[in-house]
């Protein structure tokens, strides 16, 4: 079990100094125990406010973390659980409000077990008007990053965690819709994890709280600073600017295992980063593509790369996640194609291969915000296209972009072995006949 901090104190260690300041609190009209007369309600809140000294479950301001005005909504477990009623619904929807009043991003500081039973479903329709909030700050172009605190369970999770941009956890933190006493007594608890939903895709990175004030510093920082300006594409960091002399050449160079990968050029193009994971759809594809928002040059630019292996459904759903977040913040990407294509395993197929290339080939072509690519290696089929950025998008001299590995279009031609190198020259596969075919505007490093 992660420590349970008050809500003053989460703030405290978060805002830098003497930057945080309360908003003003919505008033309700009182009614005796509540909206349903709930015997005892009364004084159940005020058994509450004495131990806690807040007035509701939830503490809502503005503080400079890192440098970066925000609003943080910060939830007090010790008041009624941290459970949403109108009054908690009253201050959220304040809170979300005046960040779009005075453009800045929303991070809530989950620490909830759900719904307030004594309000019955009037406390549940409360997770309507949080959505409908988060929902009018993400067409804003505002950012949103969550916090889950011990524990996130119930419509907290469903809304203000799982439905924020970015998901930070506390390692050890509850987090779960169904909290502890509603879930099966038979359920495997460590699903009910920070570290579980981590694992699937949910949310994006576990952070320990003596790290949380600088990682969220870095966050709200790169998040808030858009840019119209499309991102350069890095300098080739091959030993060579040699072009391939064959289409065999240009294959065996892209697939030569001292080839530099998709991390060399992330650590080389950027200052710093910070990673996405997952596609909130229960996977992840760590191994296959790396997602994130880093600094390039002073400004930022948010970037989706391939590591070289076959492309898993996650992956591409993940980029997709990725550009369209960079997309309604203003921020350019840059991608990077290194891939022999997608996954085609029976599980690929199981988990939507098809609909995710198909999702991210819709991201890229509806984005607004400028997209650059940059061929690395492998260009394989229509699992690398669907990365690629049309009009702008690179080659570096040891990679290839193909409609089909030369090996396949010799089995599918019906073509002895010896006739995979002749084929790769008719596939016209080199970075310098994809630019006299209009497909790349250039290679880099010439």
């Amino acid at each position: 079990m992660a420590e349970r901090r008050s809500a003053r104190a989460v703030v405290t260690a978060l805002a830098d100094d003497a930057t945080f300041a309360e908003l003003s609190t919505p008033i309700r009209q009182s009614r005796p125990d509540g909206p349903l007369a709930w015997p005892g309600y009364d004084d159940s809140r005020a058994r509450a406010a004495e131990r806690t000294g807040e007035q509701e479950s939830v503490v809502c301001g503005t503080a400079r973390v890192g440098g970066t005005r925000a609003v943080l909504i910060a939830f007090e477990f010790g008041f009624l659980g941290g459970s949403l009623g109108e009054r908690t619904g009253d201050r959220l929807e304040a809170a979300y409000a005046y960040a779009r009043e005075r453009r800045c991003p929303v991070v809530p500081l989950i620490a909830t077990g759900g719904s307030r039973m004594q309000e019955g479903m009037l406390a549940l329709t409360q997770l309507q008007r949080v959505a409908r909030q988060s929902a009018l700050t993400r067409e804003a172009g505002l950012a949103q990053v969550a916090v889950l605190r011990d524990p996130t369970t119930g419509g907290g999770w469903a809304t203000l965690g799982a439905g924020a941009d970015v998901v930070l956890a506390l390692p050890g933190a509850q987090v779960g819709f169904a909290g502890s006493r509603v879930r099966p007594a038979d359920a495997d608890p460590t699903a009910y994890t920070a570290e579980a939903q981590v694992a699937a895709g949910a949310a994006d990175a576990l952070v320990r709280p003596e790290e949380l004030r600088e990682t969220l510093g870095r966050w709200l920082r790169l998040l808030t600073c858009p840019s119209t300006t499309p991102a350069p594409p890095p300098e080739p960091l091959g030993e060579t600017a040699v072009l391939p002399a064959t289409g065999w050449d240009a294959v065996r160079r892209a697939r030569s295992p001292q080839r530099p990968r998709a991390a060399a050029y992330l650590d080389a193009y950027f200052t710093d980063r910070v990673a996405i994971s997952g596609d909130r759809c229960g996977g992840t594809d760590p191994e296959g593509m790396l997602c994130g928002f880093g600094t390039h040059e002073g400004r930022t630019v948010a970037y989706a790369a391939q590591t070289g292996t076959a492309t898993r459904p996650a992956g591409y759903r993940t980029a997709a996640r990725l550009i369209r977040l960079a997309d309604r913040l203003g921020i350019p990407v840059l991608t990077l194609v290194d891939t022999p294509g997608a996954a085609n395993d029976a599980e690929a197929e199981r988990q939507g291969a098809g609909a995710a290339i198909a999702d991210l080939f819709g991201a890229v072509a509806s984005a607004r915000t400028p997209v650059t690519t940059l061929v690395i290696g492998e260009g394989g089929s229509g699992g690398a296209l669907a990365l690629a950025a049309p009009g702008n998008t690179w080659a570096t001299p040891d990679s290839y972009f193909s409609v089909i590995a030369p090996e396949l279009a010799a089995a599918i031609l019906k073509r002895p072995p010896r006739q995979v190198e002749s084929t790769a020259d008719q596939l016209r596969i080199r970075p310098q006949d994809l630019v006299e075919l209009g497909v790349i505007r250039g290679t880099v490093g010439g």
